[in-house]
């Protein structure tokens, strides 16, 4: 390991993010291969802490500085590429580097302070600033990231230089000249993998069952099962211990989500421990061919987002019945349980319970019990500093059910 220590913050931004960052800091979101943590501590060779909002630290998130090594601060909006990393790895100590007014980083020397999140704000006359003069991916939205994983896969395959990859069986059909790489233990036969357009992962345990056609770039994280006969488009990320059938386009899987069944989903991210029932499908584009507007939990309110292609995203432990149809740009909350028949509303409030014919509140101690049970199937046990965690965002979104 370096002399650094990595502290990835969230900046006042964050709640751009939610309902995804309800349960996680950003810098643990999943684009490309890896999650933005991890991706900094490959390129700098470090070890990383968080700064974020306080409940997330006291659950499971602690900021821990490192009084010997020069502390690093990495906004987790920023997601790393090569040239970037050697940028701010050049950073001098009480050095700033900005892109336009967005700090990207602060060498903190070896001062084990807790900066402010809104470090714009408070940069002057503590701190030399330079531009950044790379390109880099920012995160502004929370549809950015299924915007920017097609790029952050092809990045992110520069980071498995050195690493031994597995051979495909003859049973299967490779199309195209971009790489495959094929992880342990690792079980694909008779499917089609096709690199014509971007490469292709496949992590350890992974299973492919028979049929499968994949499509680059696209990441299949660890232990993921892909059931029979699924269509897996680009610009796809499947993290570990999920599975996936059906077709599905331009979507992050963060992780241990199962949409084991038919149904589309297309631009779109899905959380943590979200399970979509059989033949759920999802709108990604106006009849119209209009502009996309969406919840967007900063304003309070609908944005425009510009983008004539937007599915849904799905907080983590969100669950859906059978033949759930879900509306272009449809935002669901943390542990919200929908069913029946018809549409959905396009903004299913957090720990919302029923669907088209009403929907009342998913009390919480209903939302653990499910929770608990979840985990069991995974020999899991819910913790209880996750449990206070839950109980904490639920009284924070209540008005959201009024």
């Amino acid at each position: 390991m370096s002399g650094f220590k990595l502290v990835l913050f969230d900046d006042d931004s964050r709640a751009q993010f939610l309902p995804l960052a309800w349960t996680k800091p950003i810098a643990d979101f999943r684009i490309g291969i890896f999650t933005i943590r991890e991706k900094w501590e490959l390129r700098l060779k470090s070890e990383s802490t968080t700064a974020t909002v306080s409940y997330l630290e006291g659950f499971n998130f602690p900021f821990v500085p490192d009084a010997t090594k020069q502390n690093l601060w990495i906004n987790s909006r920023v997601v790393p590429s090569g040239p970037l990393a050697f940028e701010v790895l050049s950073l001098k100590p009480n050095e700033a580097l900005l892109k336009g007014s967005l700090v990207v980083a602060i060498n903190n020397g070896n001062s084990i302070e807790k900066l402010p999140l809104n470090l714009k704000d408070h940069l002057d006359g503590d701190f030399s600033v330079r531009q950044c003069n790379v390109p880099a991916i920012v995160l502004h939205r929370i549809n950015d990231l299924f915007i920017h994983n097609g790029q952050a896969i092809v990045e992110d395959f520069e980071l498995l230089k050195g690493h031994s990859t597995e051979k495909l069986s003859n049973t299967n059909i490779v199309i195209g000249t971009h790489p495959i790489f094929i992880g342990q233990n690792v079980t694909a036969e008779a499917c089609t993998f096709n690199t014509t357009k971007g490469p292709i992962y496949i992590g350890d345990g992974a299973e492919v069952m028979e049929g499968c056609n994949l499509r680059g770039p696209l990441a299949v994280g660890s232990n993921v099962v892909l059931k029979m006969g699924a269509k897996i488009y680009g610009d796809t990320t499947i993290g570990p211990g999920c599975k996936v059938g059906g077709e599905v386009s331009n979507t992050i899987f963060f992780g241990n989500s199962n949409k084991a069944h038919g149904g589309f989903i297309g631009n779109s991210v899905i959380g943590e421990w979200c399970n979509l029932g059989a033949a759920t499908n999802c709108s990604n584009l106006k009849n119209t061919y209009g502009f996309v507007s969406v919840w967007n939990y900063a304003l309070g309110g609908i944005e425009n987002t510009g983008l004539q292609f937007h599915g849904i995203i799905m907080g983590d432990h969100a669950m859906c019945g059978i033949n759930t149809m879900f509306n272009t740009g449809t935002i669901m909350g943390l542990c919200a349980s929908v069913f029946g028949s018809g549409y959905q509303s396009k903004f299913i409030a957090d720990f919302t319970w029923g669907g088209t014919e009403g929907t009342t509140d998913h009390h919480i101690e209903k939302a653990i019990k499910t929770i608990e049970r979840v985990y069991e199937r995974r020999k899991l046990k819910l913790s209880d500093k996750e449990i206070l965690m839950l109980k904490f965002v639920f009284k924070q979104t209540e008005k959201l059910r009024i």
